[in-house]
Formats: structure tokens, C-alpha cells, sequence
């Protein structure tokens, strides 16, 4: 089990490689929740995530010859790029094998920090199980992600600092995939400032601390594709769980629309551009999750900004639609001239911004004198949207969904 002592140590060993990320104050996200929130920016790390402080811990406490024969990790992305860093800077080398769907944009970033990427597996767990297979054949030290004492160690030293910039808060709200840096921030938490509700979010779709706490034993679970794939684990580690039945008081899940209006909220009012994993503690704040939490100051973990540029198009359009942003519906018009142009001009009457126009003639029905346009507008929000649909029926035209 992780002791503070084991942090403090911890701290003491990386001091000097990793970035104190600031802890700063939020208004609008104060304003947008009903607490007082303060988010620690642990995104800023060199490689992206928080995954670099377990991860130099872990290589430190190598003996000289693991050192010169190299070690083997299994990620897909964070820890990685934490070990990789790390191990360049160290002189350690580093193997990383990472599963075939890895975000690209991490794949990329690991092999320019000097890795020999290995991709392999559908998933996590297959490449994780490769690694393992990689280590024992080559004489290689295997640095586990998560279930691993001194890459929880590491990962702890982030509650360590956050009590000193954020000092008298009342919660503190921490992603949860392998239950690692939760274990090590509610560590500190208990030991400190045993007052700080520690509070855990999973995505919906990967849900394995929660299944563990019911069970009281780490408890594999099947997983569904979700935004937040630094998050994707199918069971808790058995070092992080240890701790967590101790330090943690609550955790809560959040589904795939809160996670995506997260990270545009982050990127609209932070101007901060968070990878789902990342944005999980806001989600479960903006989805009511965490109710109790009105009023008081608390500390949401930002701790990885890898997300996939490919991706964050999609990701925000998501979030957009689950705002009410933007909307999608269909409009009946006459098929000749001057019919589009009325549809246009009162979608721009209303005050909405047309986004996408498609023409359905095959599928508009036995009317062969009108067709069916699929409209996407953007609005101000779902009350707009409402008014918008008021005034295109008000201007005679049929509107569905």
C-alpha cells in the first residue's frame, strides 16, 4: 500500500524534472458549475500529461544495469510519451508498445522522443501483454501504467502541490482509468488534509473502479469506445485499489455528451484544449453529477492534453450538439426557383447561421413539386432552435426531424 512517505520521497527523487504545473482560479468555470473551482493545469507537462511524474519515479529507482538493458511499457499514449521522455533524458532505452488504434498524434509525438514503437493488439490489454512477453525475452524491465508502487508514488506528488497552491480546499476531483493517480493524490489527501473529499470520474463506457468497489476486489469489465481513451481500462490495478478502498469517497460516471460539451467548455472559457480524460472532472460537474459540490472550493485534475487533431473537429461538433449549438432538421420546400432562397432567408431572419444544406429529392415522398432539404444551423442554444422551428412554420414551410 502507498504511504505518504513513499510521495514525499517520490517528490523529493523527480524535483528538478518535472513541471510544477500551476493550480489557478477559474471564474467562468466558478460561474458555469456553482463552485468555486480551481483546476490544476497538469496538461502543461513536457509530454502532455501527468503520466511523466510516475513515470521518471519509476526509471529513478531502476538498478544500474536495468538502466543499460532498457525497460518495456504498454500505453496508449500518455505513459508512453512519459516514459519515453523520461528515458531519453536519463539515457535509459526504452521500448513502448502501444495498440494498434492509438491516437496517432501520440504514436507520432513517442517515436520523436526516441522510442522503438512496437504496435500490437487491438487494445491496451493486448499490447500490455505483449510488453510482457518483450520484457522477459529480452531482459527487459516492464513499467506497468498504473499497478506499478513507484509509478503510484509519482503520480501522487500532484496532491502534494495542489495543497500548496490551492490551500483550504474542499474537494478534489480526479479522472480514474487504472486507479493510479487517484490512489496517490487521495494519499496525500487523507494524510494532509484529511477533510478533502476525493472524488473519482470514469467514462460510462469504462467504468472499472466502480465495478471494483462493488465488488470489493479489482473487476474486469467490457469496454465501449469512449472520448476519454486514457481512461479505457478494463480493471483496476491491485497497488491502486489497495489505497483507493481507503481514500477515496466517491466516484461517478459520465457518458460520451458530457465529456465532449467538457472539452469545448474547457477550449471556450479556458481557452485550454483537454483530452477527454482530461475533461472528465468537469464533465461530471456540468452533467450535475456532483451536486454537492455547490459552493465549495474545489480542484479539478487536468491532466492530459494528448488529444487527437483528427479527432477534435468531431469531438467539438459532438459537444456543440449536446449544448444545442447545433441543430439538424428537415424542411419540405417547393422544387423551383426562389423556394430554397425563402427557406435561407428566414433561417438568416431568426438570427441562425447555416452550417449544411443537402437536397433529398429521392427520399422527399410522392410530392414530386417539393423536396426535402436536411438543414444544419448553428444557434445560440436549444431555445433558439425552438424559435427558429416557430418561424419556419410560421413562414408556411413543413419542418421535421
Amino acid at each position: 500500500m502507498i504511504t505518504l512517505d513513499d510521495i514525499l520521497a517520490a517528490r523529493k527523487r523527480i524535483r528538478g524534472g518535472i513541471y510544477e504545473s500551476p493550480c489557478v482560479e477559474s471564474i467562468p468555470l466558478s460561474q458555469l458549475t456553482g463552485a468555486r473551482i480551481w483546476c490544476k493545469l497538469d496538461y502543461l507537462q513536457r509530454t502532455g500529461s501527468f503520466k511523466e511524474r510516475g513515470a521518471r519515479n519509476a526509471l529513478l529507482r531502476l538498478t544500474a544495469e536495468q538502466r543499460k538493458r532498457g525497460v518495456v511499457a504498454a500505453s496508449a499514449g500518455n505513459h508512453a510519451l512519459g516514459v519515453a521522455y523520461h528515458g531519453s533524458l536519463l539515457g535509459v532505452p526504452v521500448t513502448v508498445v502501444m495498440p494498434r488504434f492509438a491516437p496517432l498524434i501520440k504514436v507520432t509525438n513517442c517515436r520523436a522522443l526516441g522510442a522503438t514503437i512496437v504496435q500490437h493488439g487491438n487494445d491496451v490489454v493486448e499490447a500490455r501483454g505483449h510488453a510482457v512477453e518483450l520484457a522477459q525475452r529480452d531482459g527487459l524491465a516492464f513499467i506497468h501504467p498504473f499497478d506499478n508502487a513507484d509509478v503510484v508514488a509519482g503520480q501522487g506528488t500532484m496532491g502534494l502541490e495542489i495543497l500548496e497552491q490551492a490551500p483550504d480546499i474542499e474537494a478534489v476531483v480526479v479522472p480514474v482509468g487504472g486507479g493510479g493517480l487517484i490512489a496517490g493524490i487521495g494519499t496525500v489527501m487523507k494524510a494532509r488534509a484529511p477533510q478533502v473529499r476525493v472524488i473519482g470520474v470514469e467514462p460510462e463506457a469504462a467504468a472499472s473502479l466502480t465495478a471494483a468497489l462493488a465488488a470489493r476486489r479489482p473487476t474486469p469489465v467490457t469496454l465501449s469506445p469512449t472520448l476519454a481513451d486514457g481512461l479505457a481500462v478494463s480493471c483496476v490495478g491491485d497497488i491502486p485499489f489497495a489505497s483507493n478502498v481507503r481514500v477515496v469517497d466517491r466516484v461517478v460516471t459520465v457518458d460520451e455528451a458530457a465529456i465532449a460539451l467538457a472539452i469545448l467548455r474547457l477550449i471556450e472559457l479556458e481557452k485550454s484544449v483537454v483530452e477527454g480524460a482530461g475533461a472528465t472532472p468537469l464533465a461530471a460537474l456540468i452533467a450535475g453529477k456532483l451536486p454537492e459540490l455547490a459552493g465549495c472550493k474545489v480542484v479539478l485534475t487536468l491532466c492530459g492534453g494528448n488529444i487527437d487533431t483528427n479527432m477534435l473537429g468531431r469531438v467539438l461538433d459532438v459537444g456543440l450538439v449536446a449544448d444545442g449549438r447545433l441543430a439538424r432538421f428537415t424542411v419540405s420546400v417547393i422544387d423551383r426557383p426562389g423556394g430554397l432562397a425563402r427557406l435561407t432567408a428566414t433561417i438568416a431572419e431568426a438570427g441562425a447561421s447555416i452550417h449544411e444544406l443537402t437536397h433529398d429529392r429521392a427520399f422527399s415522398g410522392p410530392k414530386v413539386s417539393e423536396v426535402r432539404v436536411v438543414c444544419v444551423v448553428e444557434t445560440t442554444g436549444p431555445e433558439h432552435v425552438r424559435e427558429l422551428h416557430a418561424a419556419l412554420k410560421a413562414a408556411g414551410f413543413d419542418v421535421g426531424a
